[in-house]
């Protein structure tokens, strides 16, 4: 018997020995191909010696120092790396250990900005529906997934949520792609004015939408939009990359292929390639000049933020990247990624959509692809994706409620950005045999 508490209490995992390349293998000698990275994290792999001996070395240098006391070098290192090829505008890096307190410290310091700046009256965060920011109890209070949220809203502060960037779903036949973006700008307008102009702090929103909706991008000219709303009404703009940022769209950050910068950018997973666990937060000057000018003290902070050895791992992890030129592989991979599987998948009656951005990819599934009518939620056929795909040695990442928290079903696929195009053939091929077989089921 375990006394590990699982997640899934109920269900017998296989348990994982080692891993090489895109695989991982498990304590019979099974391997599977790491199609998503976990849940995108694992970009270069697994068992990287570059990475390994970064760890090495600064673990026999330096383990630990409380940021209460001492900054270390790796760390500012890291800080300069991340800046040095940010967005326009930030400057500043706060290190954490994952996703969620990233979004948590993002939230805390735009309330704070707000209370240093002389307009205490902004405490409203407005997101999307079908977004999920993180499962701590902020991040989980400003996501939009309500299979998530129902649990706990009787100690949730109140969310405010206006619609997704969803064009397979939402985008009318008479709307072009501008005309679609501006609809959804001027909902959020009109958002921040029902709740009073002066009393909204921020937008939180995934740059591109990970986990509730499968690697859903919002459409050209979205983004510039609403960053024209925040700004016209003093609004700050959150932006969640903790799954699409760090290469994983085929550019560093993701908000770089649609021209918007953020004022404070939330990162995590790729971030450390799952050698370490390690996120950040990344603000803008003006945000930081305002506590260094006001209080001088961040309101805010963990035991392990800016670890010695997580942070080695992530600056080992940047310079892979960079030497190796992954993100051109990211880009080529991706694209033959969506091309192969809309060939696999071009007359299926129960595919949907395929949509995303360089290895971050989402399959939609359907009842009917005409209608668009979702499957039953009592089928899971989600689960049952993954089940029938990790059979065939192939992990993917499969979830439930897609179109509104409890309807609908998608894969996402973010395979290491060492992928070379036998793997991904190998993927699709993997995958449409798990999708055939699981909807063939009765």
């Amino acid at each position: 018997m375990s006394h590990i508490f699982h997640r899934n209490p109920r269900q017998q995992l296989p348990t994982a020995v080692g891993g090489e390349g895109i695989y991982l293998i498990d304590s019979t000698g099974r391997r599977y191909l790491d199609a998503s990275g976990g849940a995108a994290v694992s970009c270069l792999g697994h068992g990287h010696p570059r990475i390994i001996k970064a760890i090495q070395q600064q673990a026999q240098t330096l383990a630990y120092a409380h940021t209460s006391f001492f900054t270390t070098e790796v760390a500012e290192a890291l800080a300069n790396c991340l800046i040095e090829h940010a967005p326009a505008g930030l400057d500043q890096a706060y290190f954490v250990s994952g996703g969620s307190e990233a979004v948590e410290a993002a939230l805390k310091l735009a309330r704070q900005f707000f209370v240093e700046t002389g307009e205490p009256d902004r405490q409203y965060f407005i997101a999307r529906r079908q977004s999920y920011h993180g499962n701590t109890l902020g991040a989980l209070a400003i996501g939009g997934n309500a299979w998530r949220r129902e649990p706990f809203l009787p100690i949730l502060v109140p969310g405010h949520h206006v619609s997704p960037c969803y064009p397979y779903r939402d985008q009318r036949e008479d709307e072009s792609a501008e005309q679609y973006a501006q609809r959804l700008a001027d909902e959020l307008e009109a958002r921040i004015v029902e709740l009073g102009a002066g009393k909204v702090a921020a937008f939180v929103a995934e740059t591109v939408v990970g986990a509730t909706a499968g690697a859903l991008a919002p459409v050209g000219g979205y983004l510039q939009k609403i960053r024209a709303v925040c700004d016209k009404y003093g609004v700050l703009l959150i932006l969640d990359e903790v799954m699409s940022g760090m290469g994983r769209t085929g550019y560093l950050y993701a908000c770089e292929e649609d021209g918007v910068s953020p004022d404070i950018l939330c990162i995590a997973k790729g971030l450390g390639a799952g050698y370490q666990p390690i996120g950040a937060m990344l603000a803008s000057r003006r945000i930081y000049d305002a506590i260094v000018g006001g209080s001088g003290f961040f309101q805010h902070g963990h035991t392990y933020i800016g670890h010695a050895i997580a942070c080695a791992a992530a600056l080992e992890v940047q310079q892979v990247i960079a030497d190796d030129h992954l993100l051109d592989n990211v880009r080529a991979r991706g694209e033959q990624l969506r091309a192969s599987l809309r060939a696999r998948f071009a007359d299926h009656p129960h595919v949907g959509d395929i949509r995303g951005r360089g290895l971050f990819v989402g399959v939609e599934l359907v009842a009917d692809r005409h209608s668009k009518e979702p499957f039953a939620p009592s089928r899971r056929l989600h689960a049952r994706i993954k089940q029938l795909a990790m059979q065939r040695g192939l992990l993917c990442y499969p979830m439930g409620g897609t179109v509104d928290g409890q309807r609908g079903d998608h894969v996402l696929l973010a395979p290491p950005f060492i992928c070379t195009e036998a793997d991904i053939e190998l993927i699709v091929a993997l995958l449409g045999d798990a999708i055939d077989a699981a909807i063939a089921e009765s």
